[in-house]
């Protein structure tokens, strides 16, 4: 059961230390079961964000606008990126916006277990719920972004196409791909505090490493296999073909795709490996 209160939760009796003797996978019938302790820790955190903030979820616009502005100034005006006829303003917007949600949705993931550690160590409950929690919040920024990349959209005279009905399966997929990263981040920085350092570079790397500031058609035809071995670039690519009607992924992207899944899956494994001894070590 979950109070109305801020900052509060009051656990069922049978939420109690008492995991299954057998180790998991993933229980989807158990996360069914504790939905409500999800979407209270996805709710605190979206409370916590916003608390006295002075824009409130403008932020979700100014963000990615200022860090538009600067990749105009520097991929467009100075290093003369061609980013294939759509306005480079509008190309940078969109990809910003969702580097953004994954960038704050991986750290999210990768604090959730630490910072929930008065949770974990007093009371049993799916230890994934967190790091799911983490990721959920950032959406309604993303969404927000999203609606703001349509006005820009309108005003630059860019109409969508019929690809904007894949819009929903590259949303999944770029949070799928922070909830597996998250979940290997969050189980090391159990452990070891500085993985929080590794997810910085992380970060950094992939930044470069993806077509954010960039078209991937720009990588040579020789590169692309190892390029798309970063799950984020089949994701860009597809966020740019469904809103902005963009160039279609190539079909190296679904290598792409793969890794992500991949990732998700060496994630959740790595994770049910160490759930049982997070309460010990936190």
């Amino acid at each position: 059961m979950v109070t109305s209160k801020p900052g509060t939760i009051t656990l069922h009796d049978d939420w109690i230390d008492n995991p299954s003797p057998r180790r998991r996978f993933m229980d989807l019938g158990e996360l069914h079961a504790y939905r409500e302790l999800i979407a209270f820790l996805a709710l605190r955190d979206l409370t916590v964000r916003y608390k006295q903030a002075a824009f409130g979820v403008a932020w979700a616009v100014v963000q990615p606008l200022v860090g538009a502005l600067i990749l105009t100034i520097v991929f467009r005006l100075v290093v003369r990126v061609d980013s294939g006829g759509i306005p480079y303003l509008l190309f940078a917007f969109l990809s910003y916006a969702v580097w953004t949600y994954f960038a704050n949705g991986l750290s999210a993931a990768t604090d959730s277990l630490v910072g929930n550690a008065g949770l974990v160590t007093k009371v049993y409950f799916p230890r994934l719920a967190a790091p799911l929690a983490a990721v959920l919040p950032g959406l309604l920024d993303m969404m927000v972004a999203l609606v703001a990349t349509a006005g820009l959209m309108a005003a630059l005279r860019v109409g969508p196409t019929v690809a904007l009905v894949s819009l929903p399966l590259w949303i999944v997929a770029v949070c799928l791909v922070a909830l597996g990263l998250g979940l290997i981040f969050a189980t090391l920085n159990v452990r070891y505090r500085d993985a929080h350092h590794g997810y910085g570079l992380l970060v950094q790397v992939l930044f470069f490493a993806s077509p954010v500031a960039y078209p991937s058609s720009l990588i040579e035809p020789g590169w692309r296999l190892l390029y798309y071995l970063n799950p984020m670039a089949g994701v860009m690519d597809g966020f740019r073909w469904s809103v902005l009607g963009a160039p279609a992924p190539p079909p190296a992207a679904l290598i792409s795709l793969l890794t992500g899944v991949v990732v998700l899956l060496v994630g959740l494994r790595y994770f049910a490996s160490a759930e049982r001894r997070f309460a010990d070590v936190i």
